[in-house]
């Protein structure tokens, strides 16, 4: 008890404990699957609040998660028993407009990031969903709307403060520790945790954007046309293709569109796409970038029940359409949702070994996000994911994007992130800075023994 009071004594922030009033909101995450019960969750306000949480953990041998914006795929901000570190009161985005870069707090959310360079006509490469969290993302590699013409999330990464797990404070830069910024771009959050990130910004207002859905009925005609109009994209646009149901209820199919360039330009390289058929629903037309990071937060609602995976592919041939799309007909929730995200443009041209994220080679990312209501129901969800990702398997490169692992996946599926030797220069990076791993509740990539 001694060691507990002494702790939150000198505790800047927030400690919650199971009695405490806020405690059973303060443990849910994005995930509803997730319904873990820390003992301590401790809410920073600064870089000594996050010392003095790893420091208390380590003396009362207790396991350590760290949240961010708590939208981890396998929710994994949150342990049993133990204590997390919730960076959510460190949301401060600093921008500075002549230098372009943004300095960016560990708690922040997309949204956080975008309004705050949106009032400067500045943003970078981030997530989809206004609400996933700037760290989870980043140190995952980062797909995005601008990935085709920024890079992703993690090539536009220039440094990090990282709290290490012997409580040291470390700067990761081009100059300073440039192994760990490596390690960061991509490896998950095996290293430490980030305090702050730091950002290269491109100049972003208004973007082409929106969806244009059809009936599933056409969706092996809409992704073998996709699949030609891909291989000829911009730079400045890029496309993914989304199966899903209506909010009505309806299966439909359909081309979800962000163009990052003038408006008549963009108009000139969606007209393939536009020619495809008429729309029974959707429309593209030109908006804030803001807008365009927010237009599927309705759809990506917390505490849904969720299994995510995801396989890289080079191709699309035809039988990887019909699996597909067959995958898709038997799909067991309408919440469910099976996309198509498109590589290529700036992601191909960084250099393989620039950082720790792989599969630069990939032409998409084949995303199987399996979502149902009913906790009971899981089983049978979780197995329609499943066997869609063996359904394709075929036509996969073997490999997948360590974001997009869900609950209670194999150690494997993290391998799979990886080329081996990637994968070996993780290891040496994690027996570095964390030898005993403490920083073992994520994609975890464990120490030499």
């Amino acid at each position: 008890m001694a060691t507990t009071d002494a702790f939150t004594s000198s505790f800047s922030g927030d400690v919650l404990r199971p009695s405490t009033p806020d405690y059973e909101t303060a443990r849910k995450v994005w995930n509803g699957m997730i319904d873990r019960r820390p003992e301590y969750i401790a809410r920073c306000k600064s870089v000594a609040d996050v010392q003095a949480a790893i420091r208390f953990a380590l003396d009362e041998k207790l396991t350590i998660s760290i949240r961010g914006g708590g939208h981890s795929a396998a929710g994994l901000a949150v342990c049993d028993g133990g204590v997390v570190i919730d960076l959510g009161g460190m949301r401060d985005v600093v921008i500075d407009p002549a230098k372009r870069t943004a300095r960016v707090g560990g708690g922040a959310t997309w949204g956080d990031f975008d309004r705050a360079a949106a009032e400067h006509g500045l943003a970078t490469t981030g997530g989809a969903v206004s609400t996933t969290g700037v760290a989870g993302l980043t140190l995952g590699g980062g797909l995005g709307w601008l990935m085709r013409s920024c890079g992703l999330t993690c090539d536009n990464l220039i440094a990090a403060d990282v709290v290490t797990a012997d409580g040291a404070v470390v700067r990761a830069s081009a100059t300073e520790n440039p192994d760990l910024l490596w390690a960061l771009q991509g490896g998950g959050g095996n290293f430490g945790v980030v305090t702050t990130f730091e950002f290269q910004l491109h100049p972003v207002k208004t973007v082409l954007g929106g969806m244009l859905l059809y009936p599933l009925a056409r969706a092996r005609d809409l992704l073998r046309h996709y699949r030609d109009v891909a291989k000829s994209a911009p730079d400045a646009l890029t496309v993914f293709v989304a199966m899903m149901h209506a909010p009505d209820g309806t299966p439909v199919v359909g081309f979800v569109i962000c163009y990052n360039g003038p408006v008549d330009e963009g108009e000139r390289a969606i007209k393939a796409l536009r020619d495809f058929d008429t729309p029974i629903a959707g429309e593209v037309g030109a908006m804030p970038y803001t807008a365009m990071q927010s237009m599927l937060d309705g759809g990506f609602p917390s505490g849904m029940q969720v299994h995510w995976r995801s396989e890289f592919i080079t191709s699309l041939p035809d039988a990887f359409i019909e699996a597909a799309v067959s995958a898709f007909e038997k799909v067991q929730s309408p919440f469910s949702v099976l996309m198509l995200e498109q590589f290529g443009g700036a992601v191909s041209r960084v250099p393989r070994d620039a950082t720790a994220f792989d599969n630069r080679d990939a032409d998409f990312n084949f995303v199987i996000v399996s979502r149902w209501m009913d906790a009971a129901d899981a089983d049978k969800n979780v197995a329609w994911a499943r066997a869609t990702s063996d359904a394709v398997k075929p036509f996969t490169n073997g490999r997948v994007y360590v974001n997009y692992i869900g609950a209670g996946e194999a150690p494997d599926r993290v391998r799979a992130a990886f080329s081996a030797d990637k994968f070996a220069r993780l290891v040496e990076m994690k027996t570095k800075y964390d030898p005993k791993n403490v920083f073992r509740m994520n994609q975890n990539i464990p120490p030499k023994a």
